[in-house]
């Protein structure tokens, strides 16, 4: 009897199946009425303005993607110019320090061949007016390449905020 009942319930079980299959697309529950959804045709109008909006979403979609690939573009614009400064800027201290540094051996080591106080007056008075005159050209230079490097970095991000402020006032 156990043979029997298993065969019927495969049976019945295949025929839910077929009748699941067979029914329409869309139709979650096909066996009960109560879960059918009704046939009814979407009026024009509202199917026009539901593909407008569609189709103003893209359009939105579209100039946000566009906007932050332009300003991830001016990101990676920044950083490089900001590095490519900076590389500058720490060579021109690597060799201003090298240059000092040099200065410096060369005045201990003529400090050190002085035989009159004199000379070790004149030799200190002279290394300090260099030092002087070499420390100010050395600062006016770092100062004229920070300036420029704020200059390089700072010109893309205006314009991107210029253009940016003259596309709102159009729109």
């Amino acid at each position: 009897m156990t043979d029997t009942n298993t065969t019927a319930a495969k049976s019945a079980s295949k025929a839910r199946t077929a009748k699941a299959k067979a029914a329409p697309a869309g139709v979650a529950f096909p066996d009960f009425e109560a879960f059918a959804l009704p046939k009814m045709e979407v009026p024009a109008a509202f199917r026009e303005v539901s593909e407008q909006g569609i189709e103003n979403a893209r359009e939105a979609y579209a100039k946000v993607k566009a906007a932050a690939e332009g300003a991830t573009d001016l990101m990676e614009d920044t950083f490089e110019t900001s590095r490519q400064g900076v590389v500058e800027f720490n060579h021109k201290a690597v060799d201003a320090a090298k240059t000092n540094t040099d200065a410096t051996f060369n005045f201990i080591k003529d400090f050190m061949s002085v035989k009159t106080l004199a000379e070790a007056i004149e030799l200190q008075s002279t290394f300090a007016r260099q030092q002087f005159d070499t420390l100010s050209a050395q600062t006016k230079e770092m100062q004229e390449l920070a300036t420029k490097l704020g200059t390089d970095v700072s010109a893309p991000v205006k314009e991107a905020v210029e253009k940016s402020f003259k596309d709102l006032k159009v729109n």
